[in-house]
């Protein structure tokens, strides 16, 4: 078993006003701590989704295990080939290495904690997703720097068949 040790020697206190918001409505992502500031240990947002907004679509990270607490609302989240439907209080850890992929349940909002460990850099994932929201960059861009954020895309069956 490893253990891995963050490097960090002061608690991470973030206020909600000074966190930095990426999108809006129907999804908003909140900014609140990146691996550099928890010295490796996570990086965690919030994401807020409204009417059955999709989140993130089926990819895996190599690294790093995935969290996903559900503060409000109803989420669907792939985790592997399994669906699961999550609704307030709900606990899913994706482990490395399995797809998953995250939205609100139809119809529904849903607001999620999310925390990858080990933390990945992932404030310019989130911003480079909003240039792409925006039109400022291709979507294709996102493969070529799926590598710097433990990042990679796939297909999901299974998945397509619960959001269609």
């Amino acid at each position: 078993m490893s253990l891995i040790k963050p490097d960090f020697d002061e608690s991470v206190i973030v206020r909600s006003a000074e966190a930095e918001v990426i999108g809006q409505a129907p999804t908003t992502i909140r900014l609140l701590a990146d691996s550099s500031s928890t010295g490796g240990a996570l990086s965690t947002q919030r994401v807020t989704l409204a009417d059955g907004a999709d989140g993130a679509k089926p990819h895996h990270h190599s690294n790093s295990a995935e969290l996903f607490y559900m503060l409000d609302g109803t989420a669907q989240l792939l985790s592997g080939e399994q669906v699961v439907t999550a609704q307030r209080g709900d606990l899913v850890i994706v482990p490395p290495g399995v797809a998953h992929a995250f939205a609100a349940a139809p119809g529904q909002d849903a607001d999620i904690l999310i925390v990858i460990t080990p933390g990945v850099e992932r404030f310019e994932y989130f911003r480079h997703l909003e240039r792409i929201a925006y039109g400022k960059v291709p979507p294709e861009s996102l493969l070529e720097v799926q590598e710097l954020y433990d990042t990679y895309f796939l297909n999901s069956t299974t998945w397509n068949q619960a959001r269609a």
